[in-house]
């Protein structure tokens, strides 16, 4: 269920909170396929099938990037912050890779908002994303995304 603030400021009170869980989403090879052809990343561990079943896991597994850019998906189902006249994207930190997604795996995000602080006009806020595989004891990835809401004139 995604969680909503009617305004950034409330950010700054919901430090601690934690968010979540997403919808479940299947990675399939032709996922995996498009990342590979949007990126040129074609190593053969994540588009070479025949190969793949021999390989270290025993199929293809999702481009960690491709993990990662999932997050942006994840996110908004998580919380949503209104009475924003613009938000953007400052970054991440502490990106890492835990586990390998297999071709055919169904992985969610959960979060935590880590911190919230104004900054520049707006209300700058830090959510810890895990992407958790099912049926995986350890997660694919975890990142501390950053952003940054401008509250609507009062």
């Amino acid at each position: 269920m995604t969680e909503i603030f009617s305004k950034p400021q409330e950010l700054l009170k919901a430090v601690g909170k934690s968010l979540g869980p997403t919808e479940w989403v299947s990675i399939e090879q032709d996922r995996i396929d498009e990342f590979a052809n949007c990126t040129d990343d074609h190593q053969w561990i994540h588009v070479d099938t025949e190969r793949a079943k021999e390989g270290p896991y025993g199929a293809t597994i999702a481009h960690g990037f491709l993990t990662l850019s999932l997050v942006n998906k994840f996110l908004p189902q998580l919380l949503e912050v209104r009475g924003v006249k613009h938000a953007v994207n400052v970054g991440c930190d502490g990106v890492r890779f835990l586990n390998v997604v297999k071709q055919g795996a169904r992985i969610r995000g959960v979060g935590e908002i880590t911190s919230a602080e104004e900054k520049g006009g707006g209300i700058q806020s830090r959510v810890k994303v895990t992407v958790e595989i099912e049926g995986e004891e350890r997660p694919a990835c975890v990142v501390e995304t950053i952003s940054r809401s401008y509250p609507e004139d009062d």
